[in-house]
């Protein structure tokens, strides 16, 4: 499994050979490494409907032949708007698409629809992306559940959790690998990977925490 970080919330992760991209805000984003032009693949996911999430670009790879795949609202909007292929789901057990199974989970948040995360389960590995989020104690269920090997989770504080909450939610998931999101991009976002690893040492220290500059990437 590859995970490439395209910032802010942006992940493209390569999976069983499937190029899947999450919450692709690349048009406006500061931090994007890539236009929307040059990125394809073969799944695209949006965990809700907030502008810095990539609803837009999404649905324009989608039309190059993604499959556009979110809360059945918002996957109902994109078919609208020109995404030929899509899987609208709702907050429970997985899906098969292309072979990898994808779960959303609940996300304390807001939107036009019901925010979510996602898990994606291949046979390389899994992982989850919280969305935006606040934290939850269900959490250890995802955990329980589905035993993401890498967690991506928001960091930045005023609209989601902050580095301290955010250690929380890897106590409860307890993955081999955290990924901070959702900060810096803005100044409002104040919380920052050293505070998040510093505070997952204290309650997860044998999860490895991993932040990834733009355009940097691991394999798993």
């Amino acid at each position: 499994m590859k995970i490439r970080y395209l910032g802010h919330a942006a992940f493209e992760v390569v999976l069983d050979g499937k190029r899947i991209l999450v919450d692709p805000w690349i048009t406006g984003n500061p931090k994007s490494p890539v236009k929307v032009g040059d990125v394809s693949a073969d799944i695209v996911i949006v965990t809700h409907d907030h502008g810095d999430h990539g609803f837009d670009d999404a649905v324009e790879i989608a039309k190059k032949g993604a499959t556009f795949v979110s809360i059945f609202e918002i996957a109902t909007k994109a078919g609208e708007k020109g995404a030929k292929d899509t899987v609208g789901m709702n907050i429970g057990g997985p899906a098969e698409i292309k072979g990898l199974k994808i779960a959303l989970t609940q996300a304390f948040h807001s939107g036009t629809a019901n925010p979510t995360g996602v898990v994606v389960i291949g046979k390389e590995g899994s992982f989850y992306h919280a969305g935006d989020t606040g934290l939850f104690g269900d959490m250890k269920l995802i955990g329980e559940i589905y035993h993401p090997k890498v967690a991506m989770l928001p960091i930045g504080s005023h609209f989601t959790m902050d580095p301290v909450e955010a250690s929380y939610a890897v106590q409860f998931i307890r993955p081999e690998i955290a990924i901070p999101m959702h900060y810096g991009t803005f100044p409002i976002l104040t919380g920052t990977p050293e505070k998040f690893q510093e505070e997952v040492r204290k309650r997860a220290p044998e999860t490895k925490v991993i932040a990834l500059k733009p355009d940097e990437s691991i394999e798993v």
